[in-house]
């Protein structure tokens, strides 16, 4: 049954109840007037349709208050309403209308059944005259609207008005068409009413009030307007109702739902008021009963109170209807609104399963690796999850269908069938999901069998590189090599594959054109291993199954018999033990030469393999890092220009993508394009691998602008992480992990190129593309630390000037630093500085920065240290001195004739040493730059002469005693030597001699003071050996340790003695501080002393001035600076 047949049956039941109030409220409004004999009586059975618009007494009220015609109730022997005419004398001049308005009223009073009996009139005019009488009666005649049944009149008492009337009546008696009985006395009355239906003015008994029927009338015709207004408002309503169209959607059917609530509560609220005015009125009526059991009402009271019970009764009755119309109408709106819900809720739950079914069917379940695969899997599991919470949404949405139905819910028919269909959506997504499941297991499957299969090949290949090869000489050696290759080859049936085609047809579901690539590699693989380790069972078989004496793995050195003989090195290839999956070489017998050239083939088949597989991680990870690359520069910096998201984007992100990202467009452009690419062209190549870091080496160092900018972009994320935008990217992107995990990939990878360099290098020993992997993984740690200085660099506050312009960042870290000042001639110590300052220092290229670290604080990025800067000092000012104090960590840096003093504690002696060696460099080059400025400008206007005698010459040892140091220190208080040329040349041009004599020069005319061929930073340390390598006294700045037996270890520190130079490049050098003797390479000196000879001259014991610049850390040497040096 439709809502709108519904509302049409209730109507129906709802309309009989309102004919029947209308019927009861026409009692009370009726006006028309009742013809006895020439009309019947007009219905009024429906006052809603009527257009007769009644009279009632508050419309009269002026007339009615006159009382020149009344209703007191009263009825005649023969039930007839009796209406009387007091004694009124100014009747002759009332209003035709206003007469015709009160008879009316008075006539409509009494019920249908009394006026159609009739009238009786009584009129009183006993003090009156028959002149009025006549007229009176005349009058009425004429304009009497109801049925005349009887009127008495009480003529005059007087005597003549009397008998003139008695006369006259006669002879005009026909003229009143009416039945008129002319009366005497009251007593005569009584004989036509009983005097129990007259008042007391008629001497009858009955109490009658005019005011108080007047209220009584007013009251219970406004009663009975009032229930015909409400009658005809619910008629409206439920037209209304009964018309109305149901909604297409679910706001619209709520709002009228909630219209109609409101209106029928609108109803209910005229309805009660209607009962509580019935009710009080019934009491008004009711009252003189409750004073008086023994009352008789009246006729009209009786009618009243019947009228009034029967309305109110109906009254009830109808609001019983409406109310069961109502909850009829408002289910079918509850039921029409459900219905809305639940095809919204269709509409809603069937687009998610429509894009979960499209997204479920074109995901791809093909992995080419177990990470592969697992990640694949975590993402399908992603989807699963997903998936379960719409499926679960959709499975509800069917059983709050199902629920419907069994309510007999009017739209069964549209219902049922979206339940089957949700059913049959969801049940075909599981059966994806588990199929696609089942498929990756599977994958996962087969993946783990080949990297079992590749894990086992791998153990094999070191194993077989890490059974030392000398140990394999001896029988028993070869037996035990043999039993443990047994021993693995019998793991084989547990971890290798057996059948390729077993294999794919097994897994004939999940393979791909990859997965068949891979199992035959891993087959191929198999079958290599397996031929290395039957190559590996021959040999060792052989070996087992001789009976020779073992042999000297390593051909004895020969004897030094002197200290000064010469001695025959025989140098020899090293290699790894099994850490780097490669035994040692070593040498052996001639007869055993096969057998040896033999596993040194298969040692190096093991490491290629392990080449390619760092290789193979290598662009694996490189790919994967470019594809994320690309991931978020077009899952988040691209949807920031998007027009669709900027909604979505917080104001303090607005133009800020450059430090939200960084160079990060930039890094991705160069591996994309570039690197990426010239990668791959090593792969069949991996050990030259490093050739292709080095060219790109200027190019990788765009990650330190990128690190350089990570603390703002953390900052800005921390700021604006919980937005919608990067939400919603995310979303879209489906990671799991958030923007700020991806922003740090460029930082990992840049840190883990170094780990793979390390890995190839350590399985391409001898390789010939070694060295440029040493120094690629050089380079890479070089850029790692200049991006780690630049982090510190980036951090210093307060410095004024532009730090760019002091040069390359060198060196950086934390110190212990005392102050010295030099005031007038007294050197004062500063007194608050007995305690140090914690200072970390800044080398540049052109000054020395000192600041002073804050706490760290903040967050990530933020956590890193800041630094204030107090202090800095111009490299072209400062002078050093190595030690200081008595204490190996500790170092002096001053400058303008120490007149200030930094005394400089590092935290180990290692560190010491480095920041004296940078700096040392720092000051050679200067040195050498004020030479070559010296040179140039000394060669535009002086000669030199090799033989002139009079030049200035500062010649100093190697070692110093402290009177000349004392010696040396009045001296700078006086004049400084300089160093000049020839004094009777008055355009050479003089020099300014260096502060704190510790500098040895050959100052002949010859050098000038400045021989570039004799300054070692002007010739190229490998090939003049010789030149810089003389017998003498010399301190070590760095530890060695001997390579063979008659070698000899130094410690950084030690005072050495080159004592004569041998063969091939050897010298033969005695440690004083151990007393020991032995031979150093003449290459390893260098790297052991030139270091330090950046200001004072390589001389031999006897003090024999080189021209060249050398140290003794052990008087405590300085390097000066070159400030005062003038061309």
């Amino acid at each position: 049954m439709s809502l709108f047949e519904m509302v049409q049956e209730s109507q129906e039941v709802f309309n009989k109840l309102l004919h029947s109030l209308s019927v009861s409220i026409s009692v009370l409004t009726r006006q028309t007037h009742h013809s006895l004999s020439h009309q019947p009586t007009w219905r009024r059975d429906d006052i809603v349709q009527k257009d007769d618009t009644p009279m009632y007494a508050a419309q009269i009220g002026s007339e009615l208050q006159k009382q020149f015609a009344i209703l007191p109730g009263g009825r005649g022997m023969n039930g007839s309403p009796v209406i009387v005419f007091p004694e009124f004398p100014t009747f002759s001049e009332l209003e035709e209308e206003e007469l015709q308005n009160v008879l009316s009223y008075l006539t409509s009073i009494p019920s249908v059944e009394a006026s159609g009996v009739g009238f009786i009139l009584v009129i009183d005019r006993r003090l009156d005259r028959w002149a009025a009488v006549r007229a009176t009666l005349l009058r009425i005649a004429g304009s009497f609207p109801g049925n005349l049944h009887l009127v008495l009149v009480l003529r005059p008492t007087t005597l003549f008005q009397r008998t003139l009337s008695d006369f006259l009546f006669k002879f005009n008696k026909d003229e009143f068409k009416m039945k008129v009985v002319m009366l005497s006395s009251v007593t005569e009355l009584h004989a036509y009413i009983d005097p129990g239906q007259l008042t007391k003015e008629l001497g009858g008994t009955q109490e009658y009030h005019h005011d108080s029927w007047i209220s009584h009338r007013t009251a219970i015709e406004a009663f009975a307007l009032m229930v015909k207004t409400t009658a005809q408002t619910l008629q409206a309503f439920g037209t209304e109702l009964a018309e109305t169209e149901l909604p297409n959607d679910a706001e619209a059917t709520t709002i009228l739902l909630q219209t109609h609530t409101l209106k029928k509560d609108t109803m209910k609220e005229d309805l009660r008021v209607a009962q509580s005015q019935g009710g009080r009125l019934l009491d008004c009526i009711n009252e003189p009963l409750k004073a008086d059991p023994e009352y008789n009402m009246m006729h009209d009271e009786q009618e009243n109170l019947a009228t009034v019970q029967r309305l109110l009764g109906q009254l009830d009755e109808t609001e019983t209807a409406f109310d069961d119309f109502w909850e009829r109408h408002r289910t079918k709106l509850e039921q029409c609104l459900q219905l809305r819900h639940f095809e919204q809720h269709f509409r809603e739950v069937r687009a998610q399963l429509d894009v979960m079914s499209e997204r479920l069917l074109g995901f791809s379940e093909v992995s080419v690796s177990p990470a592969h695969a697992e990640h694949v899997l975590r993402e399908l599991s992603g989807h699963e999850d997903k998936a379960r919470d719409i499926l679960d949404l959709a499975l509800s949405l069917v059983s709050e269908g199902d629920r419907l139905i069994e309510n007999s819910h009017y739209a069964e028919d549209s219902i049922r069938p979206k339940c089957t269909e949700l059913r049959g959506v969801c049940e075909e997504i599981s059966s994806i999901l588990r199929s696609k499941k089942n498929l990756l297991l599977r994958a996962m499957e087969l993946h783990h069998a080949l990297e079992k299969a590749s894990h086992w090949c791998e153990e094999g290949i070191f194993l077989l590189a890490n059974q030392p090869v000398d140990r394999c000489q001896s029988q028993d050696g070869a037996e035990a090599a043999l039993q443990e290759l047994e021993r693995y080859l019998d793991t084989a049936s547990l971890h290798t594959l057996t059948d390729s085609s077993a294999i794919c047809c097994q897994y004939e579901a999940v393979l791909n054109s990859q997965l068949r690539d891979q199992i035959e590699r891993v087959f191929q693989k198999q079958s290599s291993v397996q031929e290395m380790f039957e190559k590996r069972r021959v040999s060792l078989k052989k070996l087992a199954a001789k009976q020779t004496r073992p042999v000297q793995p390593v051909a004895p050195r020969p004897e030094v018999k002197s200290p000064h003989s010469s001695p025959h090195l025989e140098r020899k290839d090293r290699r790894y033990s099994a850490d780097n999956a490669l035994s040692k070489k070593v040498e052996s017998p001639e007869h055993n030469g096969g057998t040896r050239h033999a596993s040194l083939s298969e040692e190096e088949e093991n490491l290629a393999v392990l080449r390619r597989h760092v290789m193979n991680e290598l662009l694996e990870t490189e790919r994967a890092y470019v594809e994320e690359l690309l991931c978020v520069l077009e899952g988040y910096a691209a949807e920031m220009d998007n027009p669709a998201m900027a909604h979505l984007i917080p104001s303090n992100l607005h133009s800020k993508k450059d430090i939200l990202f960084g160079n990060m467009p930039e890094i991705y452009q160069f591996h994309k394009r570039t690197f990426l690419k010239e990668l791959e062209a090593y792969t069949d190549c991996p050990e030259l691998v490093g050739r292709c870091f080095l060219e790109r080496m200027k190019d990788l160092q765009i990650y330190e602008a990128y690190c350089q900018n990570k603390p703002r972009s953390e900052s800005l994320w921390r700021q604006c992480s919980d937005c919608a935008f990067f939400q919603e990217c995310q979303k879209k992107l489906e990671h799991k992990l958030g923007l700020d995990s991806y922003l740090l990939k460029p930082v990992q990878r840049i840190t883990k190129y170094q780990l793979l360099l390390k890995e190839m290098l350590k399985y391409s020993k001898g390789c010939d593309g070694s060295d440029d992997l040493q120094e690629a993984l050089s380079s890479i740690l070089g850029i790692l630390k200049a991006v780690n200085d630049s982090m510190h660099l980036i951090a210093i506050t307060g410095y004024e000037g532009n730090l760019s312009e002091l040069g390359r960042l060198l060196m950086q870290g934390s110190f212990s630093v005392w102050t010295e000042h030099k005031k007038g001639h007294a050197k004062v110590k500063d007194l608050a500085r007995f305690k140090p300052m914690q200072r970390h220092l800044f080398l540049h290229q052109k000054a020395l920065l000192f600041c002073k670290r804050r706490e760290e604080n903040g967050e990530g990025y933020e956590k890193a240290p800041s630094y204030s800067f107090k202090h800095s000092l111009s490299m072209s000012a400062v002078g050093i001195t190595e030690n200081a104090k008595g204490d190996n960590k500790k170092f002096e840096i001053w400058c303008n004739s120490r007149e200030e003093v930094f005394i400089v504690q590092a935290p180990t002696p290692e560190i010491k040493t480095a920041w004296v060696n940078e700096i040392r460099k720092v000051l050679t080059q200067q040195l050498k730059a004020c030479r070559d400025a010296s040179q140039q400008k000394s060669s535009d206007s002086v000669s030199p002469n090799p033989t002139s005698n009079n030049t200035t010459s500062i010649s100093l040892s190697p070692f110093r005693s402290s009177g000349q140091k004392n010696q040396k220190k009045q001296e700078e208080k006086k004049t400084e030597p300089a160093l000049t040329s020839d004094s009777n040349s008055s355009s050479s041009p003089k020099h300014k001699g260096w502060n704190k004599a510790s500098l040895s020069a050959d100052a002949s005319e010859e050098n000038d003071g400045y021989s570039s061929g004799e300054d070692p930073m002007n010739s190229d340390p490998e090939d003049e050996v010789g030149k810089k390598l003389a017998p003498g006294k010399y301190t070590v700045v760095a530890d060695c340790e001997k390579a063979g037996p008659q070698e000899l270890s130094v410690k950084s520190g030690d005072m050495v003695q080159l004592i004569r130079e041998g063969d091939e490049g050897q010298w033969f050098v005695k440690n004083l501080r151990t007393s020991k003797e032995g031979w150093v390479a003449a290459a390893n000196l260098l790297s052991l002393i030139s270091e330090s000879k950046s200001s004072q001259s390589l001389s031999s014991s006897d003090g024999s001035v080189s021209g060249n610049l050398s140290t003794s850390s052990s008087c405590s040497e300085t390097y000066t600076s070159f400030s005062d040096i003038k061309p």
